[in-house]
């Protein structure tokens, strides 16, 4: 069950590089066409992510941080539009 764990927290971590990695060349990329490719990849990377998200979730093996209330969510919004 540990060795279960570990494997899963470990691609979840590994997934997270990734995303940051195409997030930093989407950014950085001036061809339309490689930066659609890449947007595609990174699409489907994200859809992965959230499918192991889930599994490690329905195992027990990740706690995500408590969700935000709406009090909290209206202020990063009003924050991230000053």
């Amino acid at each position: 069950m540990l060795q279960d764990k570990v494997m899963v927290n470990d691609a979840l971590a590994s997934v997270k590089s990734e995303l940051t990695f195409y997030a930093n060349a989407i950014s950085e990329c001036s061809n339309q066409n490689l930066r659609s490719t890449i947007q595609q990849i990174r699409n489907s990377c994200e859809n992965s992510q959230y499918e192991l998200y889930q599994l490690a979730s329905s195992k027990g093996f990740y706690k995500p941080s408590a969700q935000a209330n709406d009090t909290e969510i209206q202020q990063v919004k009003a924050q991230s539009q000053q």
